[in-house]
C-alpha cells in the first residue's frame, strides 16, 4: 500500500430496489483507476457507509478488490458503533483481499482520548494491512490532535493520516512533531492545494468521482512544485470542489456524477435526492463547470 496520488473516497450506486449496484461499482473503480488514480477508498462517509449493513460493506470491498485484481489497491472505510466490530470488519476486510484501512473513530460515542486511543489501536492492531487514521473533527466530533497522532505513531502499521480539519495548518503542526513518520492526505477538496503547499503528498478526494482525469492533472502539477500552472485548473475545480464540503455533500457529488453521465444521484435514506430552487442552482454550477472544462 502506497499512499500517495489520487485516492478516489468512491461513491457507492444504488439501483432502483435499494440494494447496490455492484456492476456499476467495478465500472466506476476501473474508469478511475485507468485516468491514473492509485487506489480506491470504500465505505467512507461519500460512500454512505453509514447507510450499509456489515454484509453490504463485505460485499462491496469483495466486489472492488475483485474487480481491481491488484491493478490497484482497495482500501476498507472501518467504522461501527463498537471497537469490535470494527475489527471484525478489519479482518473481513484482509480476507476479501484489501491492501490498506481508514480507520475512524467510533460512531456517536465520542469517548475520552484514552477510549479512542484503545479503539484505534485495536483496529491498527488486528490486521497487518496499512492503516490511515481519518481525522474528519467536522462530521464525526471527535478530533484527533497533532500530540495525539504522534502518540499513534507508536504502531507500526499506522503509515498515513488523512486530515480532514479543513485546517491546512494541522498538516503543518503534524509535520513539526513527526516530520515525514506518516504520510499527510489532504480530505477536504477545497483545500487541496493549499495541502500540498503545507506538505501533504496524497488526496482522498471526492469530486474525483466525476472529474478523474481532472483531479490526478491538478495532482500532478502540485506535487511538481507547479502552482501557478495548477491555479487555472483549481479555481475551474473549486465551484465543485466547493459542493463537497457541505452537510449534503453526498447529494451533491451524485449529482456532479450523474451530469457528467458516470453515476446516479440516488442516495439511500434518511438522505433525499435534492429538489426545486436549491438542486436547480447546483446543477446550474454543475453545468457552467461542463461547459467550460479545461483541456488537459
Amino acid at each position: 500500500m502506497k499512499w500517495q496520488g489520487v485516492i478516489p473516497a468512491i461513491t457507492t450506486k444504488f439501483l432502483d430496489d435499494g440494494t447496490v449496484d455492484h456492476e456499476f461499482l467495478a465500472t466506476h473503480a476501473e474508469w478511475m483507476i485507468d485516468a491514473g488514480c492509485t487506489g480506491i477508498v470504500a465505505l467512507g462517509s461519500l460512500g454512505e457507509g453509514a447507510t450499509l449493513t456489515y454484509g453490504e460493506k463485505v460485499e462491496c470491498l469483495q466486489t472492488l478488490c475483485n474487480s481491481l485484481d491488484g491493478k490497484a489497491p482497495v482500501v476498507a472505510g472501518i467504522s461501527a458503533l463498537s471497537t469490535q466490530e470494527a475489527v471484525d470488519l478489519a479482518l473481513d476486510a484482509e480476507e476479501a483481499g484489501c491492501s490498506g484501512l481508514m480507520v475512524l473513530p467510533p460512531y456517536v460515542y465520542k469517548g475520552t482520548w484514552d477510549e479512542n486511543r484503545a479503539h484505534f489501536e485495536e483496529i491498527i492492531n488486528a490486521t497487518d494491512l496499512s492503516c490511515m487514521l481519518y481525522n474528519n473533527p467536522i462530521a464525526y466530533g471527535v478530533d484527533i490532535l497533532p500530540e495525539q497522532v504522534q502518540e499513534l505513531c507508536e504502531l507500526d502499521n499506522l503509515h498515513a493520516i488523512k486530515e480532514s480539519s479543513a485546517d491546512v495548518r494541522r498538516i503543518t503542526s503534524i509535520r513539526a512533531l513527526i516530520d515525514d513518520r506518516l504520510t499527510l492526505a489532504v480530505g477536504v477538496d477545497d483545500v487541496f492545494l493549499e495541502g500540498a503547499a503545507a506538505g501533504a503528498t496524497c488526496w482522498i478526494a471526492g469530486v474525483v468521482n466525476a472529474f478523474p482525469a481532472e483531479s490526478v492533472k491538478l495532482y500532478d502539477l502540485a506535487m511538481a512544485g507547479k502552482y501557478e500552472e495548477a491555479r487555472p485548473l483549481y479555481e475551474w475545480m473549486l465551484p465543485l470542489l466547493r459542493l463537497d464540503t457541505t452537510f449534503d455533500f453526498v447529494q451533491l457529488i451524485k449529482m456532479i456524477q450523474q451530469e457528467v453521465g458516470m453515476g446516479s444521484e440516488a442516495v439511500r435514506a434518511p438522505r433525499k435526492e435534492l429538489t426545486g430552487a436549491y438542486r436547480a442552482e447546483i446543477i446550474e454550477i454543475i453545468q457552467q463547470a461542463i461547459a467550460t472544462k479545461p483541456e488537459l
